[in-house]
């Protein structure tokens, strides 16, 4: 299979994992894990990000409050090393029993009869140049979805061949047909919906932060003071208020427009 070892039994085995061989299994058993570096140019952007972010910060460092570069040190030095775990310790095992996803801490299972569907879903925007253009995304008879690590096409070379091939194999498992509910369909746009509307709301927000972040220095290095608590708490949270608010309202408006169509493309739904 695709993006495996490349055909050769080496790669055939790793792709089975421990399991393979087990006629229990039927094929099933298999673990997709980080086998290839990201892309050079999405490094690159990353630390010219960080860079930009440091030298900015160290610009203003004497007009900054303590508490605040506390914050921002705090959350940088998190984002890189949640980054750097799910990179070394994130995974997907797939099984008889149903799939294991562990992250940079966690690890969650679901049951076969637990899962209505795997869909391989593109990226917001379509993703850059060096961005992944698709990644795997499972979902619940509840709507919820659960994404699958390094089941995306940094790790494999075709993971809408791969995703039909695991359908397949899981069909026998899950005890039905991959076959879609109007229910479940409606509480997964729903779901999507309010979940787009919450991260649109942070978005704004985050640009109002910054916006406010601009105004506060200027107004150090103009006036030697400003209020902090006022331009990057205050107006931040209502403005992330108001957003959610509206966004949430008018969810329906905010489902990816791939969840609105009526059918995917069975390549992406089952073999």
């Amino acid at each position: 299979m695709s993006g495996y070892g490349g055909g050769d039994q080496a790669g055939d085995e790793d792709r089975t994992g421990a399991g393979g061989g087990n006629e229990n299994g039927l094929g099933i058993e298999r673990e997709y894990r980080r086998r290839k570096k990201p892309p050079r140019r999405w490094l690159l952007v990353m630390a010219f990000a960080l860079g930009n972010f440091v030298l900015q910060v160290g610009r203003h460092f004497d007009a900054l409050p303590t508490w605040l570069l506390a914050c921002m040190a705090v959350l940088v030095l998190t984002s890189v090393v949640w980054v750097t775990l799910f990179m070394s310790r994130g995974r997907t095992r797939v099984g008889p029993d149903g799939i294991a996803v562990r992250g940079a801490v966690f690890e969650r299972k679901r049951s076969w009869h637990d899962i209505y569907d795997i869909r391989v879903e593109p990226t917001p925007r379509g993703g850059g140049p060096s961005a992944r253009r698709h990644v795997t995304l499972l979902y619940g008879n509840d709507g919820r979805r659960l994404g699958l690590p390094h089941l995306d096409d940094w790790q494999l070379d075709d993971p809408h061949a791969e995703v039909a091939d695991l359908l397949t194999a899981a069909a026998r498992h899950r005890g039905m047909t991959w076959e879609r509910r109007p229910e479940v369909e409606a509480r997964i746009r729903r779901r999507a919906g309010h979940r787009k509307a919450w991260e649109h709301a942070w978005i704004g927000a985050i640009v109002v932060l910054l916006c406010m972040f601009a105004v506060l220095v200027a107004l150090i290095v103009v006036h030697g003071e400003a209020p902090v608590v006022l331009l990057l708490v205050c107006v931040p949270l209502a403005s992330f208020a108001a957003l959610a608010a509206l966004l949430n309202w008018r969810w329906e408006s905010q489902v990816p427009r791939s969840l609105r169509e009526s059918e995917p493309p069975p390549a992406v739904r089952r073999g």
